[in-house]
């Protein structure tokens, strides 16, 4: 048995067979159910052609998945790869935003209730909720609590209703990705939702970790706005950098802070 990166939610570990077969065994306290993951990653399979592990076996904590061996490299053909993948998931169309149930983001909560407009949808369900979940866990100033609450307000002046829902992998970034050679060979640990895929794109660049040519072959199936590059992405990013703050503290204030200075709060 070897012990695995396991994140904020589990423990995973990879058990080889004398048959040279192996599988990627998580465990986990009941309170992060690890169902969830393994519906998730059946909607992916289901739905998109994102490379995501098999389900073999899944109780709330116990999840036993297909093992996908991968390599540290990122190669620019495989981050090509990657963004070409992320455009046809984004592909996938839903009828309202949210989700048929609710999922987890890292080990937290995520509600999904089904919306028809996204801009509702993120202020209810994503900015307005984790803040009221950063302030519960003591991370949150006061002041700070504040500002994002009067940004909430106005966020019909910034944000744009996109034609229809895109369904989002939601945690994309390098950890999750397992490449091989010139290809991306699995997709795992989703926070899945349909929203406008502009989320997606915005959380990738937070920590600028995938550089331009994920980016140019993502354009060359689906355009990336300009304005949302300039603007739209740093909103976007207020429901990450919470997410952060919550799980890895203080350190994530400043850029929060910075975020909100940027429209004026």
């Amino acid at each position: 048995m070897q012990l695995l990166t396991g994140g904020k939610i589990s423990q995973v570990a990879r058990i080889d067979f004398a048959d040279g077969g192996s599988v990627v065994v998580k465990t986990g306290e009941k309170s992060h159910d690890l169902r969830i993951e393994a519906y998730m990653l059946n909607i992916l399979q289901e739905r998109t052609a994102l490379p995501t592990p098999g389900v073999i076996h899944a109780e709330p904590d116990l999840l036993l998945l297909e093992y996908i061996a991968g390599e540290d490299e990122f190669r620019p053909a495989s981050l090509r790869h990657l963004g070409r993948l992320l455009a046809r998931c984004h592909q996938t169309r839903g009828t309202a935003y949210g989700l048929e149930r609710d999922t987890l983001i890292g080990p937290l909560h995520q509600p999904n209730p089904p919306t028809p407009s996204w801009i509702k949808f993120f202020r209810e369900n994503r900015l307005l909720y984790m803040t009221g979940v950063a302030r519960e866990s003591g991370e949150l100033p006061p002041e700070l609590e504040t500002r994002l609450l009067a940004f909430a307000e106005v966020l019909d002046e910034y944000l744009i209703e996109p034609e229809q829902p895109a369904l989002i992998h939601g945690d994309i970034w390098r950890t999750n990705i397992i490449v091989r050679g010139d290809r991306v060979a699995g997709i795992i640990d989703p926070a899945l939702y349909y929203a406008h895929y502009e989320m997606e794109l915005a959380y990738m660049m937070l920590f600028d970790g995938f550089g331009e040519d994920v980016f140019a072959a993502y354009r060359e199936i689906k355009s990336i706005d300009k304005d949302f590059v300039e603007l739209r992405r740093h909103i976007y990013n207020l429901y990450p950098l919470l997410v952060h703050l919550i799980i890895f503290g203080a350190k994530y204030i400043k850029p929060l802070d910075e975020s909100l200075a940027r429209f004026g709060f």
